[in-house]
């Protein structure tokens, strides 16, 4: 009963007729500092850390309270020794996924202006600085990965480089920037759907990679939705004036339409294979919804898409409160239906098949997803305040 109440309580606040006495953000951020306490025992230096640190961030901006900015300080400080150096993190891996957290670093070190924040970022960027790179200059998704590109690896390294480059008045790092936009999207685009594949691996010699194109077999929902958080993220900080702003913009557009195509038309929400629901097994997923509902309502605030977008990341969010939301007997809230992880190689092989996408295990209040939610809730909320 309690999870149809918050779904009644959505849907009026979205018409602007009623307003919630505690946004969702917060509830879930509370859920948030109790499952990963920013205690020593608990933390680690990991990219699902950094994607709900990002949530915890958005709500202390929104919010002004002291308690999340906190939060963020105390989990690093467990993290960042005094000479910067970073527990957990090795930059020899060159593992583009060990770059998302320094994004929590940049705002400490700029609230804070403590020596040891801008040492750690230092780390950072130097790995970026000699991150092995494609022929034309991709990021390679990891060192023990040659010559390929993720989608997720675009969330992992790509705001916060442009985060930095800002900070640091390093400007000419933007067209590196979009470059790797640029490059992902002409080598993993599917001219039919508009959807981009999770993977491409230049050297074609991946079991995963077709012979002749270099890319993986699947639309994953989560990966499309890294990509598209990714642009809108970066479109925050790229100079208006650079040449390539319009050519990200463009790029955002084109995405949105495929996003918009394959939204389910029952729930409002996204599939984990994102062209084939039709097909056996494949399920609505959370974290990529919430990606998709975060990309599409911050496109729409910053003026990137049309307002028809609005609608779709309304109707998103809705499916999410409706399917995924639930408040447990003690009072907690918590988030169902996101998948645990997903991925291309490795040990044992992924091979990017359909069944395979369908054979992660899909938990509750996973990082990746709560971390999602958290930043589409905001999002949505700044939309309802409008």
């Amino acid at each position: 009963m309690r999870k149809v109440c918050i779904a009644i309580v959505i849907t009026l606040s979205l018409t602007g007729t009623f307003a919630q006495k505690v946004p969702m953000s917060q509830d879930m951020a509370a859920t948030v500092m109790k499952v990963w306490p920013d205690s020593s025992t608990s933390v680690k230096w990991a990219y699902e850390q950094g994607v709900f640190m990002k949530g915890i961030e958005e709500l202390w901006l929104q919010t002004g309270d002291k308690k999340y900015f906190d939060y963020i300080q105390h989990y690093l400080d467990h993290l960042i020794a005094e000479d910067g150096s970073i527990k957990g993190y090795k930059e020899e891996d060159y593992n583009i996924d060990n770059i998302l957290l320094g994004r929590e670093v940049l705002l400490l070190y700029q609230k804070k202006g403590d020596a040891k924040y801008l040492k750690a970022l230092q780390i950072l960027r130097h790995q970026l600085q000699n991150q092995p790179r494609t022929n034309e200059g991709g990021f390679w998704h990891k060192k023990r990965y040659p010559y390929q590109m993720w989608l997720d690896g675009l969330y992992m390294g790509e705001p916060f480089y442009a985060e930095y480059a800002t900070a640091f008045k390093e400007e000419k790092d933007f067209d590196d920037i979009a470059n790797q936009f640029i490059y992902m999207e002409h080598h993993a685009r599917d001219e039919k759907t508009g959807l981009l594949y999770h993977g491409w691996d230049e050297s074609k010699k991946e079991s995963w990679s077709d012979p002749i194109t270099g890319l993986s077999k699947n639309f994953w929902g989560r990966a499309d939705g890294w990509y598209a958080m990714a642009l809108v993220d970066v479109l925050d900080k790229m100079p208006a004036s650079h040449l390539k702003r319009k050519t990200l913009v463009a790029i955002l557009n084109r995405l949105a339409i495929a996003i918009a195509n394959y939204q389910d038309k029952a729930s409002g929400l996204w599939y984990q294979v994102l062209d084939k629901a039709t097909e056996k097994g494949n399920y609505l997923e959370a974290s990529a919804s919430s990606m998709f509902v975060y990309a599409l309502a911050k496109g729409v605030r910053k003026g990137y898409l049309s307002h028809k977008y609005g609608a779709i990341a309304e109707k998103g969010y809705q499916g999410i409160i409706n399917k995924f939301i639930e408040v447990d007997s003690n009072g907690q809230m918590n988030l169902n239906g996101t998948v645990s992880v997903a991925g291309l190689g490795g040990t044992p092989y992924r091979d990017g098949s359909y069944q395979y996408y369908l054979s992660e295990k899909v938990v509750q209040n996973d990082a990746k997803g709560v971390g999602a939610f958290l930043q589409a809730a905001i999002e949505m909320e700044k939309r309802i305040a409008k």
